[in-house]
């Protein structure tokens, strides 16, 4: 065979991106863009195919031209241009038409199954480019010509999780409350170590227990992709996983409300138990709204419990570090882990990690990219139209069913055109920060309540109050950057990963990770359910 035949697949995968960004740069494909809710990313869409068509093309001219050594230049780009070609075609596939559909078909089919499977299944880019990658790997089968470039997909996705540790900060951390951070770390340590023991009474492998540990006890597909690399684990094992947390969080976000009303817990105990019991943020999220889907304290509770356990990623990544090396039969001592066997992927990890809580991204009380702006400034007040719809509704009386203190929430949003606390309070910060905080929790309460068609609210006034809420979060162009990249380095990675995931293999692991978790997951529910009530009580964490 020629090189030009070899090749053939490049040439065509790039002629086909530098088509597709001709037509999208024509404005052509703006209605369907429009319809996916993807026509922001117009610009990235034409920008990304045609640098990636470019460089396809370079690489399939000079394969042509030459033939293949072993340079440095051969084994990193040329050998595998053809599967990064395929698996970054496949990604912006699932990121800009795959996942908008399953977002749409899932808001069509809700009002009919009563909640949302794209959230309930979380049926992201992660899952389903993860499952694309299992698909084709099991029917076609990788083509010859991507064989090197899928193999880079571990290394892809180790560069996602460094750019992972810009979105936590120890300060985040520390503002969390002592409930939630005590609670949480105990119950993510205990269900670490629990794995781990469960794993050795039922003989599995220890690279299969210490990805499991993570998932089940930290925060779900983050914590199985950042740990996997550190405990060698295998493909097939962490799809395994990713399975069991989905499938357990499932049931939980329908067991959990049931319960949490027949036993009348309040609001706040509910979402310190849904935060630690349950792992993926969605399902999280989810139950919580199931249990109150009108006091925004349940969901705030949730997700502050959710954060806590998050921010312990960092944690068991060195904890499950050790246990491997010691399982693994090597002397340990610092200079071994944290220097010479520590996985150098995880230190940029921690670097990044301690960068973002020094504030050197954003301000050092930011999560995920995003911080509570509640002060006087124009950059977050409302509109002249939109003061102007506020102005009518409250003079036509219309805003009704409101409790008095979110009444008094949307008069303050008229009176000051933005949400903020008491002007005469500005100098005690402390004071003004709390009001304003307080008032935006308020009407996110307002926006529940119309959500759940407990009060009606016309459109216009929601349109309002949604973008008010919207003004005082403010996102660090920084921390957006690096998770832009992390997300597609992950789309990339878990396409590369799941062509690595073979029938036999899936066969050969039999049930025992469904087991464990589900033991280890049982068990923490439970033991979390006596605890919130003995411990936790209606107050607000703050």
């Amino acid at each position: 065979m020629s090189n030009a035949q070899r090749n053939m697949p490049v040439f065509i995968m790039s002629g086909i991106l530098l088509i597709y960004g001709l037509i999208a740069s024509s404005g052509a494909l703006l209605p369907v863009m429009k319809y996916l809710s993807t026509h922001k990313t117009m610009d990235l869409q034409v920008t990304l195919s045609l640098i990636i068509a470019g460089v396809g093309i370079l690489g399939a001219v000079i394969n042509t031209v030459r033939e293949p050594q072993d340079t440095i230049l051969d084994r990193f780009f040329l050998r595998p241009i053809g599967g990064i070609i395929l698996l970054l075609a496949l990604a912006m596939f699932i990121r800009w038409y795959a996942e908008p559909m399953v977002k749409i078909w899932s808001k069509a089919l809700e009002p009919v199954l009563g909640f949302a499977i794209y959230k309930i299944m979380n049926l992201n880019y992660v899952v389903l480019g993860l499952l694309t990658g299992v698909v084709i790997t099991n029917t076609v089968g990788i083509p010859k010509f991507a064989g090197e470039g899928v193999k880079c997909a571990r290394f892809v996705l180790k560069m996602g999780v460094i750019m992972l540790g810009a979105r936590y900060s120890f300060a985040e951390l520390a503002k969390l409350g002592v409930y939630s951070v005590w609670l949480i770390g105990f119950f993510v340590l205990g269900t670490v170590f629990l794995v781990l023991w469960l794993g050795s009474v039922f003989k599995q492998p220890k690279t299969m227990t210490g990805v499991l540990s993570a998932g089940m006890g930290v925060c779900g597909v983050s914590a199985t992709v950042a740990v996997a690399p550190v405990v060698k684990a295998k493909s097939e094992e962490m799809a395994y996983t990713i399975g069991t947390i989905l499938s357990f969080g499932i049931l939980c976000m329908f067991i959990f409300p049931t319960v949490g009303k027949m036993v009348g817990m309040n609001p706040v105990q509910f979402g310190a138990w849904a935060g630690t019991g349950i792992l993926n943020s969605a399902q999280v999220a989810a139950a919580a709204l199931a249990f109150n889907a009108v006091d925004i304290k349940t969901l705030k509770v949730a997700e502050i419990f959710n954060i806590t356990r998050v921010l312990f990623l960092p944690i068991i990544v060195l904890v499950l570090a050790t246990w491997f090396g010691k399982e693994s039969g090597q002397k340990l001592s610092f200079k071994s882990v944290v220097i010479d066997k520590f996985p150098i992927f995880i230190l940029g990890f921690l670097l990044l990690f301690v960068m973002s809580s020094m504030g050197l991204f954003s301000p050092p009380n930011h999560y995920k990219g995003k911080f509570i702006d509640v002060s006087y400034n124009e950059r977050t007040q409302i509109t002249d139209e939109e003061w102007n719809t506020l102005d009518g509704a409250l003079k036509a009386g219309t805003i009704t069913g409101l409790t008095e203190v979110q009444m008094k929430a949307v008069q303050d949003l008229h009176k000051q055109h933005q949400i903020a606390g008491n002007f005469e309070e500005r100098d005690n910060k402390k004071q003004f920060d709390l009001v304003g905080r307080e008032r935006m929790t308020e009407l996110q309460g307002v926006l529940a309540a119309a959500k759940a068609k407990e009060i009606k609210l016309d459109s216009e006034v929601k349109g309002v109050i949604k973008h008010a809420v919207k003004q005082v979060h403010k996102k660090s162009k920084t921390v957006t950057v690096l998770t832009d990249f992390m997300i597609w380095f992950f789309a990339f990675g878990l396409i590369g990963l799941g062509m690595q995931i073979t029938k036999k293999a899936i066969f050969q692991a039999g049930g025992w990770p469904l087991v464990i978790g589900g033991i280890s997951g049982i068990a923490k529910a439970t033991l979390s359910f006596f605890v919130v009530l003995w411990l936790v009580k209606d107050v607000v964490l703050h």
